[in-house]
């Protein structure tokens, strides 16, 4: 063999040498933390949790999970009923792999009937918000109001009503609040009488909010999230049809992605539907989407309405950047680590 040859087959060597390790610690960068199972949760009690949101309990240092909770095992329930009527639920954790139920959050604000859906909590300068949606009754169809309210919490259980919001219309629902670069905050939600649109509104300190009275996404959708991510601003939010992605420079103009995430059925288990209303937690650099299922609906399923199509479960994935633009695979094993937050 000549010393070209040797040479080149010698190059050849440390190429595949290299390429291997690469591959290795991106697998291992991947795997690390405990394996999240497929379903990640399941509401013990109703068997109905959807809309979750994630926070982490400076005191207890642990991972909360709020959610909105359905009636999906009330069998007495009429119409559409079983989606009202029940109260937020909390499950947690130490580190997002393993849930477990705790309770329902304990709201100051009562009515003789009332449903609550939809939170958005955040923590600041050691006090928690809520952002949640109210639903004034149990009703048997979607045509009635829905307003959201603001609150606040020492302990992330008990909650003090600070006020009902003005905003665009008397159906609006889904806050997703998030600081902006220039210290304000920002709300973004949907006005269902505006053909499911988001809308914004914006506070200097949380409590004091000026609608901005227009859309910043015309598409129709609803539970938004904002984020930034990857030198980037995020904004997912659920069209019915898996999940729409969006990027921004300057939070106003919001440019869509041509696909959506978690359209496409998985494989595992409560898994083989789209993916509905998420979270985005972004830890140690990483983006994790935690979403809700209904198992049942499938399409040998369609027009049923039972105990089967109605519950629902939560999911979680990891997202991934191709080319400039999210993607989520979905079928993927998700080792997750979550941390506590830097300060």
């Amino acid at each position: 063999m000549s010393a070209i040859n040797k040479k080149f087959l010698f190059v050849i060597f440390l190429f595949l040498q290299i390429f291997s390790f690469s591959v290795e610690a991106q697998n291992a960068k991947k795997q690390i933390g405990n394996l999240a199972a497929k379903p990640l949760f399941r509401d013990p009690v109703f068997d109905g949790t959807a809309d979750p949101v994630i926070i982490w309990n400076k005191k207890q240092k642990k991972w909360f999970m709020f959610y909105t909770n359905r009636r999906a095992n009330d069998s007495t329930a009429k119409g559409i009923s079983w989606v009202h009527g029940t109260r937020i639920g909390i499950a947690e954790s130490k580190n997002g792999t393993n849930w477990v139920y705790k309770d329902t959050c304990n709201i100051g604000y009562k009515l003789p009937e009332i449903t609550h859906w939809a939170p958005d909590v955040i923590e600041d300068k050691g006090l928690y918000h809520m952002y949640l949606t109210i639903v004034p009754g149990v009703f048997l169809d979607w045509y009635h109001p829905r307003y959201i309210i603001h609150l606040t919490s020492q302990n992330l259980i008990d909650w003090k009503f600070e006020s009902k919001l003005k905003l665009a219309s008397e159906r609006c629902i889904d806050a997703s609040v998030f600081r902006l670069p220039n210290g304000t905050w920002r709300m973004y939600y949907n006005n269902e009488n505006d053909g499911k649109s988001i809308y914004y509104a914006d506070s200097p300190d949380l409590y004091n909010w000026a609608d901005a009275g227009k859309k910043v996404v015309k598409d129709r959708g609803e539970g938004p999230k904002v984020f930034q991510w990857k030198g980037k601003n995020w904004m997912i939010s659920d069209t019915w049809r898996g999940l729409a992605v969006f990027t921004s420079d300057d939070f106003l103009n919001w440019k869509r992605q041509e696909k959506n995430i978690l359209e496409i059925p998985g494989t595992g288990a409560d898994d083989k539907v789209i993916g509905g209303h998420p979270d985005v937690v972004v830890n140690e650099g990483r983006a994790y989407i935690f979403y809700f299922t209904h198992p049942g609906r499938t399409p040998e399923n369609k027009g049923k309405d039972n105990y089967g199509t109605r519950r629902s479960s939560i999911q979680v994935a990891e997202l991934e950047l191709e080319n400039g633009e999210i993607v989520c695979h979905r079928d993927n094993p998700v080792y997750i680590n979550l941390k506590e937050p830097k300060k």
